[in-house]
């Protein structure tokens, strides 16, 4: 939690102000037994005075209504302070997230991450808003009472002692044993967020298969698991009250025990004993709080940690500091490769010693089987991932010594997944270029083939996009894809993958349209068809995560036996040859 106390820099103020306002109120809560006690003693068994009675009865209404006020300007700060850090927390952790390179974000895992970002950090949250309130009164008022219990009575306030100690000596042992339990329930609970995020994602595919059953026994399973580890956490926290409340009353018994006797016997007054009883039970109550303090800390210390492990995962893709470095514009290569190997956290290899150049304005074409590593390869382009051994070069310049903005720049990306944000077609279409017109966004719409049905929705540019773009099939989504990493011409255009879900039609008219209205773009292919790179200036035919073979479509079929199996597999041998 400590290391969490920097979000709370812009909100000195609160933090100060809140405690003393309930500080305020404890000192008010501490007088009123004294009150009651001059009531007793004084107003009714010495002077017998209905009027000093009610007077002293005046006095503890406005110590109570001072005791509300004080504690709804320390709730006011205590909300103002918890909610301003929690925002500022889920900032911060967003921007770190965006901040880590695919190999830090496949370690933690998306629903990690999502829980980490919501329930954790409301947590978190929680737990500052409640140690504004009540981590200064509740020690205050058991010290305090303690102290008064000793002005009044210095034998009986060992029993306040006792009562005090076995209380404490409870709470460490309790939160020993379930801070571990804590974070194991978190845990559990990302388990069952992974669950939740693959049946919402993969419904139709569930239902597809008649496999609802199954995954509700999966669901069953993993929260069984967590209500298994929270009935423990429970059961060791329901202790809490009960023990408290038990040796708080046997302390409230024995005070009126051992105090009827010093009454009977001179030494005391009854208001006295009342005051004690009084104090015994503000003690308890600030027991409870404190028991229940411990539980919310507990939980949060454990929300902490799970959320500075995400800030202390440094991303293993450092950004060059400098913010533009001079390359060579007229360099014959726009990208090349030597000598690259590269691993994921596994460290087994899934690129060995690549080595190919692309001409600026070149198509260059990647095809393999599934799992050979074309999109491990250029993910390395734009430093998604860093290589193992070698170096990327783009415009003679390693792409390690690029800021990221400047080589992103360059490069217009379409992802294996085809990712539409909610919104419109037109917000869509402007993220590589917010100040697109609509003019420069038709036109590239009609080189991705995608304009046809988008002039045919009834809003054209303005029609809704779903999240993830739902509300388009797979081929329309990829085309709108394709058009946004169109926008503002950039110098290489990435295309992972992104033909499959396009007709033969399709495919052949889009490449055409590429060709013409792109000539002076430098363009990769990632693909399974033979018929996606055929016409491209150099093909590489990938296998095992090396290069089987490099050439044109003519040199592969006649040279490269992986590219010829691949192209006979897919059409006949006489269109092949």
């Amino acid at each position: 939690m400590l290391k969490l106390r920097r979000f709370l820099a812009d909100y000195k103020k609160e933090v100060v102000i809140g405690p003393i306002c309930k500080l305020f109120e404890a000192i008010l809560e501490l007088l009123v037994p004294l009150v009651m006690a001059d009531i007793i003693d004084v107003g009714i068994n010495t002077l017998h005075d209905s009027g000093y009675v009610l007077g002293r009865g005046a006095l503890m209404v406005l110590l109570a209504a001072m005791g509300l006020t004080s504690a709804l300007f320390c709730q006011y700060f205590a909300s103002k302070a918890s909610q301003g850090a929690g925002t500022k927390i889920r900032r911060a952790l967003l921007k770190h997230i965006n901040s880590l390179s695919y190999a830090e974000l496949d370690r933690l895992g998306t629903p990690s991450l999502i829980t980490r970002m919501t329930s954790d950090v409301n947590q978190v949250q929680q737990s500052i808003a409640m140690s504004i309130r009540l981590l200064t009164r509740a020690p205050f008022i058991i010290v305090g009472s303690l102290v008064m219990a000793m002005t009044i009575n210095l034998q009986l306030s060992l029993i306040f002692f006792a009562a005090s100690v076995l209380i404490a000596l409870t709470l460490y042992v309790i939160t020993r044993k379930s801070v571990p339990l804590f974070s194991s329930a978190q845990k559990k609970l990302d388990k069952i967020g992974l669950i939740t995020r693959e049946n919402l994602s993969g419904s139709r595919v569930i239902r597809a298969f008649s496999k609802q059953e199954i995954e509700n026994r999966r669901v069953d399973a993993a929260t069984d698991d967590l209500a298994r580890t929270s009935v423990r956490v429970s059961k060791l926290s329901a202790l809490l009250s009960p023990v408290t409340y038990a040796v708080t009353d046997a302390a409230i018994i024995a005070i009126v025990w051992f105090g009827a006797v010093k009454v009977n016997a001179g030494d005391m007054q009854t208001g006295d004993i009342v005051a004690l009883v009084s104090y015994m039970t503000q003690i308890l109550l600030a027991m409870v709080v404190v028991a229940n303090l411990v539980i919310l800390m507990t939980k949060a210390s454990a929300c902490a940690e799970r959320i500075n492990e995400v800030f202390e995962t440094k991303p293993s893709v450092k950004e060059n500091a400098i913010q533009n470095i001079s390359v060579n514009e007229k360099c014959a290569d726009m990208i090349r490769f030597e000598n690259v190997s590269f691993h994921y956290n596994d460290g087994k290899d899934v690129l060995t010693d690549i080595s190919f150049a692309v001409p600026r304005g070149a198509t260059l074409g990647i095809i393999g089987g599934t799992g050979c590593g074309k999109s491990s390869l250029i993910r390395l382009i734009p430093r998604f991932y860093d290589v193992s051994g070698g170096s990327v070069l783009i415009d003679g310049a390693d792409v390690r010594d690029y800021p990221f903005a400047q080589l992103r720049r360059k490069m217009g990306i379409v992802p294996q997944n085809s990712v539409l944000f909610a919104g419109t077609i037109r917000d869509n279409m402007k993220w590589r270029a917010p100040d697109a017109t609509d003019e420069q966004i038709i036109a590239v719409l009609k080189t991705a083939q995608a304009y046809e049905f988008v002039s045919r929705l009834s809003d054209g540019l303005d029609s809704h996009v779903e999240q993830g773009g739902r509300n388009f099939s797979g081929g329309q989504r990829q085309r709108l894809c394709i058009a946004r990493a169109l926008i503002g011409s950039p110098e290489l255009l990435i295309l992972d993958d992104s033909f499959s879900a396009l007709d033969m039609a399709t495919d052949s008219a889009l490449r055409r349209a590429l060709k013409q209205c792109a000539a002076d773009m430098t363009m990769i292919i990632v693909t399974q068809r033979c018929a996606s790179v055929r016409e491209a200036d150099i093909i590489i035919c990938m296998d095992d995560g090396r290069i089987a073979g490099c050439g044109t479509h003519e040199a592969l079929m006649r040279d490269c036996g992986v590219y010829r199996a691949i192209c006979l597999s897919q059409q006949s041998a006489e269109v092949s040859a």
